[in-house]
């Protein structure tokens, strides 16, 4: 698959966007962590910081976040004192880990998605052994071959036997749906882009644990309301990501690559969003995930705090 989500173009300087993030994201207390249980999560390469386990760690503590993305490669390499150390020191720093990513390749040929499925046991493994309990991965809402239906049959299959050994080792496993209108029309077929439709896909798996990844950017460009959110439960919600728009652009000329930190321009309503989560009693992992490339030409301590401040004053929202 040529087309890649997680590439964006050039756009500001970085120079530029950090005078104009930093003044818009004037320090403001978060809510204490009584009025909401959603844990705020560093994801260091969801904000294009180049950190390994131990210095994600680092920055999420120097930083005020209270979870960080687990890493199965090197986790699965640390014995059991070097795992029972690093866990210590995470209960030190008042951090847990959040959602790990799903590294199965189930979107190409079946040969490219049995190789990657062959070694999922172990990657889930690595999980388990560091009390990792939330993983996750992103639905592609287009194709350029196959049919609506076909797709969902394949995704079905595919996800199925992912799912399972996920569940096998602990694992629940969550759905992202996209919403924009300028990737799910991009080719052929358009794809699930919507809450309903990964519900639909969730139920035709059927197996326990499988959930969503609720994404601000997504609910919003999907024309989403309060009102799909409580349809809702904790138990359904795997994990969300927080995000907001470009102003001066209407929903459907959004582009997916093209977001920005939380609170930056009050585009999506972030206080509904949040609230509603709250009003849920999520209790799982919030993260940025702005692709944002003035942030990512940021010195990587630049980069933590600006996010560290657009999550806080974000969750200060929460009444």
């Amino acid at each position: 698959m040529k087309l890649n989500r997680r590439s964006f173009l050039q756009s500001s300087t970085a120079a530029l966007f950090t005078g104009t993030l930093l003044r818009s994201l004037s320090a403001s207390p978060s809510k204490a962590a009584a009025q909401r249980s959603l844990k705020l999560d560093l994801s260091c390469g969801r904000i294009g910081v180049k950190a390994d386990q131990r210095q994600a760690i680092d920055y999420a503590h120097q930083y005020g976040f209270e979870a960080v993305v687990p890493d199965a490669g090197y986790l699965g390499k640390l014995s059991d004192s070097q795992l029972d150390e690093l866990k210590a020191d995470m209960r030190d720093k008042n951090l847990v880990f959040s959602a790990a990513g799903m590294p199965v390749d189930f979107r190409k040929t079946d040969a490219i998605f049995k190789q990657g499925l062959s070694k999922l046991p172990q990657n889930a493994a690595a999980l388990q052994r560091a009390g990792v309990t939330r993983t996750g991965t992103w639905l592609m809402p287009t194709h350029a071959e196959l049919t609506y239906n076909a797709n969902f049959k394949q995704h079905t299959r595919r996800l199925k036997e992912v799912s399972q050994i996920l569940a096998d080792h602990g694992l629940r496993f969550g759905l992202e749906y996209v919403g924009p209108k300028t990737l799910w029309s991009s080719k052929m077929y358009p794809f699930i882009h919507s809450l309903p439709e990964a519900r639909e896909l969730i139920t035709a798996i059927d197996v326990q644990g499988v959930g969503l990844i609720l994404d601000s950017w997504h609910w919003y460009t999907a024309h989403e309301t309060k009102d799909d959110l409580l349809t809702l439960t904790n138990a359904d919600i795997v994990a969300v990501d927080l995000n907001d728009a470009p102003a001066g652009l209407e929903i459907d000329q959004q582009i997916d690559q093209k977001r920005e930190l939380p609170m930056a321009t009050g585009v999506i309503d972030l206080a509904t969003f949040l609230n509603t989560l709250n009003q849920l009693n999520y209790d799982g992992p919030v993260r940025a995930e702005p692709f944002n490339a003035a942030l990512r030409k940021m010195p990587a301590d630049q980069a933590v705090a600006a996010t560290a401040t657009a999550m806080k004053k974000a969750v200060a929202l929460i009444q």
